[in-house]
């Protein structure tokens, strides 16, 4: 008896689970608005992934629909959501190239920029501003260009406020990261190099705290070179700015943090006895 009611319970399950594939419709066989409508439904629940199975199904088989449009958009922000962030770019990418006059396309840059900011800046949360300078400044460049671009074609964008402070955050960042190579050129012995680092400071990000450092950089870069007047006209420039910064000394001497006499040195120079330098 027992058995016999288990194998009834068996057929049963199996002929739900055969109904319940029936029944289901695959996205080759989906309607454009039904994909979308499913598309739109994953978004809500914040199903990332399912959204964008969707959403390319639709861009794939319907790409002059409808929702043809819309629907690359929404690709866009699925794939940012779902930390895809370079998916997310080159979604971004694409839609900006082949919609050049489509009235959301500050939309689609702002998402390309965020995509860059995500995927560079956030993925160094935990350290502090001068430790994140020190990494690859490359997603921190790209998400400036976007923000940056943004704010030029179009300022009366209701994301334009939002870029606008994190400009900010990046344009300091960035402007510490050439602090922070001109000061490792120092170390090597390369102040031509240092001091070009510092000057793209002092010319191409004025407006940032990071400009007195950027002064300190030329004029221990002008010091290693000997050039005795340009690093005092330097000097009285910083004195100006920054009184109080901690390489102006007692009387206002300046103080090298990287003696030319005293250059880092990597492991290859001196296994080479400095015939070969990085």
């Amino acid at each position: 008896m027992k058995t016999l009611i288990t194998l009834l319970l068996t057929g049963s399950l199996f002929a739900l689970v055969l109904t319940g594939c029936a029944g289901r419709v695959s996205d080759d066989d989906k309607s454009e608005q039904q994909l979308y409508q499913e598309a739109q439904e994953a978004l809500d629940r914040n199903r990332y992934t399912t959204a964008i199975t969707r959403l390319q199904a639709l861009e794939t088989r319907f790409p002059f629909g409808e929702y043809g449009e819309q629907a690359q958009l929404e690709l866009i922000y699925a794939y940012h959501r779902s930390n895809q962030h370079e998916a997310a770019r080159a979604a971004a990418n694409r839609f900006i190239r082949l919609n050049p006059d489509h009235p959301q396309v500050d939309y689609a840059l702002y998402l390309r920029g965020l995509a860059a900011w995500d995927g560079g800046r956030h993925a160094l949360e935990g350290l502090k501003l001068s430790d994140i300078s020190k990494r690859d400044p490359g997603a921190t460049r790209e998400a400036y260009a976007d923000f940056r671009r943004l704010i030029s074609d179009y300022p009366d964008s209701q994301y334009a406020p939002d870029a606008a402070q994190r400009l900010r955050y990046l344009k300091n960042l960035l402007a510490e990261q050439e602090v922070y190579v001109g000061q490792f050129y120092l170390r090597r012995g390369a102040p031509v190099a240092a001091i070009n680092r510092g000057r793209e400071v002092v010319e191409g990000y004025r407006d940032t705290p990071s400009v007195p450092d950027a002064l300190a950089v030329m004029i221990e870069g002008y010091l290693h070179l000997n050039d005795q007047e340009e690093a005092e006209r330097l000097k009285q420039l910083l004195i100006e700015l920054d009184p109080d910064h901690p390489q102006l000394g007692r009387g206002q001497q300046f103080v090298q943090l990287h003696p030319a006499d005293r250059p880092d040195k990597t492991l290859l120079q001196i296994l080479s006895f400095d015939l070969l330098r990085f």
